[in-house]
């Protein structure tokens, strides 16, 4: 089979999903799902403890016959009551688009006096980032985000999704999930790695709002090294630029940058913003390139597998990702270690500070023990 032919038969995520999420990042007030009150109902339920209302019209059966165009349009003007916002998502389901509900109609007869984000989207399609560009193209006709950063956003969701189609859940027809190493051991090697004097990258190159977590990563690695006086040998890398993304993700980068340096933490290279996750690793091959070759280890956070292996297959990598469908990619890819922090997303949504890591904490108490 070529790469295109390739029928992956392991759960996915969802477009409508990541609508709801771009949403979130454009910093709507209420988000209404038109369609069964299950649907996407962990995620509905997340999304409020990160500050935004997600309400559904509740289709039922009667419904996927009749249709729900009333129910929509009384939403839409109870959400006002309700909630008074000041920017509302519409966002489709399966259910919604497959008995053809014209979403735009509903939003019509409502004539709510704020602007309204509709996102046409359903589940089938085969990658993800489909909900997040429909959810874009709607915030550009209402006005929300201009021209020029729909252009960078569509650039970055092409990358994303053919980086998830090299290396990631998207490479190969089942992947197996998995918990990866043992975080004990690998902790004991990192600390064992800092007071041998080696030489260290720490890389976070994270998806937006989970930079919360994995930036604790780097936390715990310079505690330690500060502790052991060798935090010298180590360079800091992070997506942390505050001028780049949609609202909710500059916001981000800004409250963590914040964080490290209110713990002594110097970034030595920003590597692009938070949702440059795609397109940092290019910025990290050439840095290693021209200025720190000769490094020994690198604890990569985040997304390693979007960094490529040219300039730092010679180092002992020590990877963290959040996804158990990950380990084994990076392990083909070279990667010695690679480790995962389960539960990391619901831990780190409606936060504002770094969230404690569980490799962070192994680190910090193997150290004390040392």
């Amino acid at each position: 089979m070529t790469r295109k032919e390739i029928l992956i038969i392991h759960p996915r995520p969802s477009s409508i999903v990541a609508a709801l999420y771009t949403l979130r990042d454009l910093n709507v007030d209420v988000a209404i799902m038109h369609g069964p009150s299950g649907c996407s109902f962990k995620h509905a339920r997340l999304l409020e403890e990160d500050g935004i209302h997600v309400v559904t019209t509740g289709l039922e059966e009667n419904s996927f016959v009749f249709g729900g165009h009333e129910r929509l349009v009384k939403l839409i003007k109870r959400s006002i009551e309700l909630f008074n916002p000041k920017v509302i998502g519409v966002v489709g389901t399966c259910a919604s688009m497959i008995i053809g509900e014209e979403m735009h109609e509903a939003v019509l007869e409502a004539n709510p006096e704020v602007p309204v984000i509709e996102v046409e989207v359903h589940a089938g399609y085969p990658n993800n980032t489909k909900g997040v560009l429909y959810a874009l193209e709607s915030a550009l006709n209402v006005g929300i985000i201009d021209h020029k950063e729909f252009e960078r956003q569509e650039y970055l969701l092409a990358k994303a999704t053919d980086v998830e189609k090299r290396f990631g859940a998207a490479s190969r027809e089942y992947l197996a999930p998995s918990r990866g190493d043992i975080k004990y051991k690998v902790a004991k090697r990192v600390i064992q790695l800092l007071k041998e004097g080696k030489k260290g990258l720490i890389i976070m190159n994270a998806k937006k709002e989970t930079g919360y977590m994995f930036a604790d990563i780097t936390l715990a690695v310079n505690e330690v090294a500060a502790a052991l006086r060798t935090h010298q040998n180590l360079i800091n890398m992070a997506n942390i630029d505050p001028i780049l993304g949609l609202p909710r993700v500059r916001q981000h980068a800004k409250y963590i940058m914040r964080d490290l340096k209110a713990h002594g933490v110097e970034v030595h290279e920003i590597i692009g913003g938070m949702d440059e996750y795609p397109i940092a690793g290019e910025k990290v091959n050439e840095l290693i390139k021209d200025k720190y070759g000769d490094y020994d280890f690198a604890v990569i956070t985040g997304v390693p597998h979007a960094i490529p292996m040219e300039n730092i297959r010679h180092m002992e990598l020590i990877s963290i990702t959040n996804g158990p469908r990950q380990v084994l990619p990076l392990k083909e890819m070279g990667h010695e270690h690679v480790l995962v922090e389960i539960d990391l997303h619901p831990k780190t949504l409606g936060v504002s500070k770094i969230v404690e890591s569980e490799f962070g904490a192994t680190l910090r108490e193997i150290a004390k023990e040392a």
